[in-house]
């Protein structure tokens, strides 16, 4: 009973900071599945990847910024453990129950995602013209903009060409990276429930049982999907 409340306590306090909030796409005619979403695993958390062209009409900020990008790489996660330059236990409580705020973590890629995490876990889906497109409002939502709805940059990224900006929502145990990214395959018209997708594995999990194939051939300038290398 104890658990059961607090678990109860939790959504009440925690319920109206769950942004950003899922995008469904709009029901039209079915076309073709030409767009493909990748699911990147990091070990704790995943990353959510698509070309470029996809977000660069709606973001026009990312082409600025990481001008010649084939891929972009997209992860959300606290502003301080995603941040940090060492993970404690201290940054991780504050993180789950003291959080600041959010950051969206971008990587301008060259290639495609399985091209360059070749010792990463990569799954991927294809997406028809209204998800890709609801995706992609997802995905914008998720960064905070300025009084003139311009990005607001932060530290350097991680790895690779990439940048933090400032972020939508508020991370806790409710409402975390991984829950972020089932977000975004429910926004990409995947029949997801996010409530409870807290894991990578569970996220990878889903993705792999639940993928649709393309209905074109892959770009020029993208090798032929590979199995699936051992989690890292």
């Amino acid at each position: 009973m104890k658990a059961a409340g607090l678990i109860f306590m939790l959504f009440a306090v925690f319920g109206c900071s769950a942004k950003p909030n899922v995008v469904e796409p709009e029901v039209t005619a079915d076309s073709p599945r030409t767009s493909k979403l990748y699911v990147v695993s990091h070990g704790w958390h995943v990353g959510i990847a698509v070309a470029a062209e996809e977000l660069n009409t709606v973001i026009p900020e990312l082409r600025e910024r990481f001008a010649g990008a084939e891929y972009y790489e997209i992860g959300w996660g606290d502003e301080g453990f995603y941040q940090a330059p060492e993970i404690t236990i201290g940054v991780t409580l504050r993180a789950i129950v003291w959080s600041r705020g959010a950051v969206v973590h971008v990587v301008a890629l060259p290639a495609s995602p399985t091209e360059y995490f070749p010792a990463s876990r990569v799954v991927h889906t294809c997406l028809n013209t209204d998800e890709i497109k609801s995706l992609a409002r997802y995905l914008s939502n998720s960064f905070t903009r300025d009084g003139d709805g311009s990005l607001l940059e932060l530290k350097r990224g991680l790895y690779g060409n990439s940048q933090f900006f400032d972020g939508e929502g508020r991370y806790h145990l409710l409402n975390t990276s991984n829950k972020w990214a089932a977000k975004a395959l429910k926004s990409a018209g995947m029949d997801i429930s996010p409530t409870f997708k807290l894991t990578a594995d569970s996220v990878m999990g889903f993705v792999k049982a639940n993928r649709k194939d393309c209905a074109f051939q892959p770009r020029l300038n993208e090798s032929p999907e590979k199995k699936e290398s051992p989690k890292r």
